[in-house]
């Protein structure tokens, strides 16, 4: 079992920026990528952005060059640096981590951008 919790979400104006995080724990040894989803109002959860163990990096085209993925394999965490923050990027953000036999889910932080 992987427990995450995420933190760093809120509200912020357009152009802002915010930092999330997400902690795991548990079985940490199995983790191999770690993600981002993010659901609108409305809408379906859609990936974000992604990074594997080795330490590659996907993006949905929407967020290249404004979002940046990276992860710290000591603490099991992984960050999601939102700059350029739209409008548009108004959603819940939720954590994702694969290992092996299951996906693992955060709680989800609420992203808020004002216009």
């Amino acid at each position: 079992q992987v427990q995450l919790v995420e933190s760093g979400g809120g509200l912020v104006q357009a152009g802002g920026s915010l930092r999330l995080s997400c902690a795991a724990s548990g079985s940490t040894f199995s983790i191999n990528a770690m993600n981002w989803y993010r659901q609108a109002p409305g809408n379906q959860r859609e990936f974000v952005a992604g990074i594997t163990s080795g330490g590659r990096t996907t993006y949905v085209d929407s967020v290249q060059g404004r979002f940046t993925i990276s992860r710290d394999n000591a603490k099991y965490t992984v960050y999601l640096q939102m700059n350029s923050l739209k409008p548009e990027d108004t959603a819940v953000c939720y954590c994702n981590v694969v290992t092996p036999r299951l996906d693992y889910w955060g709680q989800g932080t609420q992203v808020t951008v004002s216009s």
